[in-house]
């Protein structure tokens, strides 16, 4: 029998790489650059790198691992070049009142947009670990995140998230130990001056969190706006890009809310994003009880009551990206949706 060529040998290799590191991989990606969708064409090309490079790849000086992720992070410094730092609306302006207008839209590359769990988080492994990686893609994390410079931020995530030591991330960055040392404390810095921090301990998905979110769900698919405020914390924020627009105070969302006419019986099916609980919010869409895609719904919950909401109107992309219909019937919804508060993991 003909033995395998160099170049299947080749072949068989990356796609080997591929599997095992692609979702780790699109995670770092996705805090670098802040979308799900530039996260995916960043590991395309860093795998199209590496295959154009592998006849060149020396396994005694560097492992797969190391050697792909220096190939993402060239690629992830080439598309922040120049770019404009991406944002939640809380970033770009006060809070607004109710009522007042929502303004044009802004494009998607202003955004720090939400991703699906399943393209980021690792599955299984230790739970400490899990729970962790789950904190970087929050999206506050992620909004902070971008107001490093580039290479802090690569540094402070190869430092803090995928705990590489100085010495590695020095030779990753050609640069050394003590530059490394150096960038990691001012993007400690920065990040602590925006309130978050890489190493903050996540606080347990319990049972009280739960019901809380299923009193959520059940409340907001009522449109019964006394409960819902009843679930946030007073100085909550609700947020709905691509709108800079955003609300902050329980009371303040209320009077929002209440307004709402386009929340009217909606329904929402659970999501995994951004390490949260998250839904896909559907709304009416005439005669025939249709429902049709409306936004992604990111949660936050910040001890017994709601701190966050954050709903991403850009419908089609995102309904693609978590592999959801953009239409479709309440029957159809609630064979998709289960029980609300499992997907907050």
């Amino acid at each position: 029998m003909r033995g395998k060529s160099t170049s299947e040998t080749v072949s068989a290799a990356l796609e080997d790489w591929a599997a095992r590191y692609r979702g780790e991989l699109t995670g770092y990606c996705y805090r670098m650059l802040g979308s799900a969708f530039e996260a995916e064409d960043a590991v395309q090309e860093t795998l199209l790198r590496a295959w154009r490079a592998l006849d060149r790849f020396d396994g005694q000086r560097a492992a797969p691992r190391s050697w792909l992720y220096t190939i993402a992070t060239n690629v992830c410094l080439d598309l922040l070049r120049g770019r404009r730092r991406r944002a939640l609306a809380v970033d770009l302006g006060p809070a607004a009142s109710a009522g007042t207008p929502l303004g044009a839209p802004l494009p998607e590359d202003r955004w720090v947009l939400p991703v699906p769990d399943a393209s980021v988080l690792p599955v299984g492994g230790d739970p400490a670990e899990a729970a962790a990686a789950r904190e970087t893609v929050r999206l506050a994390f992620v909004a902070a995140l971008q107001h490093l410079p580039p290479r802090q931020r690569a540094v402070l995530l190869l430092r803090e998230v995928l705990c590489w030591n100085a010495a590695e991330t020095a030779e990753l960055l050609e640069t050394s130990a003590a530059s490394v040392n150096s960038a990691l404390q001012r993007a400690r810095a920065t990040l602590r001056a925006r309130g978050v921090d890489a190493g903050t301990a996540p606080e347990p998905v319990d049972q009280a969190r739960r019901e809380l979110l299923a009193r959520y769900c059940a409340a907001f698919e009522r449109h019964d706006v006394a409960a819902l405020v009843a679930l946030l914390h007073e100085d909550a924020t609700m947020a709905m890009p691509p709108f800079a627009w955003w609300l902050r105070g329980s009371a303040e969302i209320g009077r929002a809310l209440a307004g709402a006419d386009a929340c009217r019986e909606s329904r929402l099916v659970p999501v995994a994003a951004n390490g949260s609980a998250a839904f896909a919010q559907y709304v009416p869409d005439g005669p025939g009880g249709r429902l049709r895609a409306w936004a992604v719904q990111v949660v936050e919950v910040r001890a017994d009551r709601i701190a966050a909401t954050t709903s991403f109107l850009t419908a089609n992309r995102l309904f693609a990206l978590f592999g959801l219909p953009l239409e479709a019937s309440a029957a159809e919804l609630g064979a998709l949706g289960g029980n609300p508060v499992a997907k907050d993991r």
